[in-house]
């Protein structure tokens, strides 16, 4: 494996980083202070820095069909999405944010009928949606769980479902929705129960409830809907590919979507590095820099190693993904979903540390990258699933050969 950057990547990777720099870091504080003024807005700000990023040509670049964006594949797109990861909301600059960037994939492979009246949008960051899956009633990690209904009645779909914590709904700007749910409950095989619909957010009897909060965060400007579908009715042409065919397409979005976090969370572990590491130097206690205590080294030694592993964790996965298919690279995924998300926490939280009650507060990014890592631990599959499913497959794998 040669996990060497190639010229285009160092080039994209070096215009990223000034980008960064030079427009998204001196923002940071804009951004917080104008969230405060509309929560569920765009801020100013993040509408001039997408503009900025569009003209420079840094957009879309998760989207590996070429004719929809940069073309890149996961292992060249990795440390493009390390380097956005260091700000927990710059990914958007971008056009690079979830669930956007699943949803965008999901349309572009699976979803030809939609993609004048919804792709576009989407690829041009006039609109922002989100995926409707998990639900509070069921263990929503195990798909095959879902309860929300829809029913074919003439030309149409009736959806009727309750869920929760549905990422970007909160948003003024969502404008569609992508809602998992069973078209044939009775069938026996389970994986073809489930579809998934596209439902605009303004049809009647979609029932926002309220936000959900995590660990007091609001996750604004995108943040996280408890909603009620009430008899929505949509188009029968709003179906994705065909009946049954939900659990097929939840599968092809996750394994990129789940890396993409992965990516994120090296990056946001890397900068908490860079900040502990600095703090250590200016900060003095007991008459010395903190850096001269040896436990402090200790922390800054073991988070640089633990980060440097998952990253390299993560191109593996990335470098099989490209090479033999998600399918084939499962077992990869899994193991850096398990990794990546415990690793930014433990790093994030020692980074807090030496911070000090300085590290809890609004004046560092620490806190709110704690909660997102913690967050991470859960979404798209909790650890236990992760570690169940890549626990069974190795069983049967090594198992196997010991007969």
């Amino acid at each position: 494996m040669n996990f060497e950057y190639s010229d285009k990547v160092k080039g994209l990777l070096e215009r990223l980083q000034r980008f960064m720099q030079d427009h998204v870091y001196p923002a940071e504080q804009a951004f917080h202070q104008q969230l405060q003024e509309d929560p569920w807005g765009e801020p100013v700000i993040l509408a001039e820095l997408k503009a900025k990023a569009r003209a420079a040509e840094l957009w879309n670049l998760f989207m590996p069909d070429p004719r929809f964006g940069a073309g890149l594949t996961n292992l060249e797109y990795a440390p493009l999405a390390e380097e956005m990861g260091k700000v927990v909301w710059s990914s958007e600059v971008f056009n690079c944010s979830a669930p956007d960037t699943g949803n965008m994939e999901v349309l572009a492979q699976y979803g030809s009928l939609q993609q004048e009246q919804w792709l576009k949008p989407l690829l041009a960051g006039e609109i922002r949606s989100a995926f409707a899956m998990t639900e509070p009633k069921v263990a929503s990690s195990d798909a095959t769980n879902i309860e929300t209904s829809i029913v074919r009645d003439g030309d149409d779909y009736v959806i009727n479902g309750h869920k929760f914590y549905i990422s970007g709904l909160m948003n003024k700007r969502c404008k569609i929705l992508i809602v998992m749910g069973k078209t044939d409950p009775d069938s026996p095989n389970r994986h073809q129960q489930q579809s998934q619909i596209l439902v605009p957010v303004d049809t009647p009897g979609v029932n926002i409830i309220r936000p959900m909060t995590v660990f007091g965060y609001e996750d604004a400007p995108e943040g996280h809907a408890e909603v009620i579908f009430d008899n929505v009715r949509v188009p029968a042409g709003n179906l994705i590919l065909g009946e049954g065919r939900g659990f097929e397409i939840a599968q092809g979005r996750l394994g990129p979507g789940r890396i993409h976090h992965c990516m994120r969370l090296v990056g946001q572990a890397q900068r908490a590095l860079e900040m502990m590491s600095g703090r250590a130097e200016q900060r003095i206690v007991f008459g010395r820099p903190m850096s001269k205590q040896g436990s402090v080294r200790e922390d800054i030694a073991k988070s640089a190693c633990e980060i440097e592993q998952a990253r390299l964790l993560t191109l593996k996965a990335a470098d099989q993904m490209d090479r033999y298919g998600n399918k084939a690279a499962k077992d990869l995924i899994a193991m850096i979903k398990i990794v990546a998300p415990q690793m930014a926490c433990t790093v994030i939280d020692r980074a807090i540390q030496i911070h000090g009650a300085a590290g809890l507060s609004q004046d560092y990014n620490l806190a709110q990258h704690y909660a997102y890592a913690r967050t991470i631990r859960l979404a798209d599959g909790p650890d236990q699933v992760h570690m169940m499913q890549l626990g069974r497959n190795l069983a049967a794998r090594y198992g196997a050969k010991q007969q």
